[in-house]
């Protein structure tokens, strides 16, 4: 995918990343550390995670798209590009988190008693994702706005 509607695919398409992936790691956060939201929310974050895991790729693919018709390429925007990649890893991470506290919700939902041990993983677990991938949004994000409107003074 390259473009849409006449633009960048990457230009839009990263838009939906930049705010989903960030929402997605602070709902598995909350899911993590309140039972009740998770018994609330568990499938949308599902549905989210799942989101975010096509997005990324086609973001990153769409961003090398747009790497590749320039020929001159300042530093700033192979550091964004190298960065770009790393999308991939923390979709895959807020899915697998995604999946884990589905798991768990279903097992407390068929059982009276929660497995403590499963719960201490899967929350330790969401927030180290959680951070990990709001912490990569911003680095990659800030490297892509400073190769499009210069480093910062």
């Amino acid at each position: 995918m390259t473009t849409l509607f006449g633009l960048p695919a990457h230009a839009l398409l990263v838009h939906a990343v930049v705010v989903l992936a960030p929402l997605t790691a602070a709902l598995e956060i909350l899911c993590a550390l309140w039972p009740s939201a998770r018994r609330r929310l568990v499938w949308l974050v599902l549905a989210l995670a799942a989101g975010v895991m096509v997005l990324a790729p086609l973001t990153a693919s769409a961003g090398q798209w747009l790497y590749d018709q320039s020929s001159q390429h300042s530093p700033i925007l192979e550091a964004h590009a190298e960065r770009g990649e790393w999308a991939k890893y923390f979709a895959l991470g807020l899915l697998i988190v995604a999946i884990a506290q589905t798991v768990q919700h279903v097992r407390e939902s068929r059982s009276e008693a929660p497995n403590r041990v499963l719960s201490i993983v899967v929350a330790v677990l969401a927030v180290v994702v959680g951070v990990w991938a709001t912490v990569g949004v911003v680095f990659i994000g800030d490297s892509g706005a400073q190769a499009v409107w210069g480093e910062r003074q």
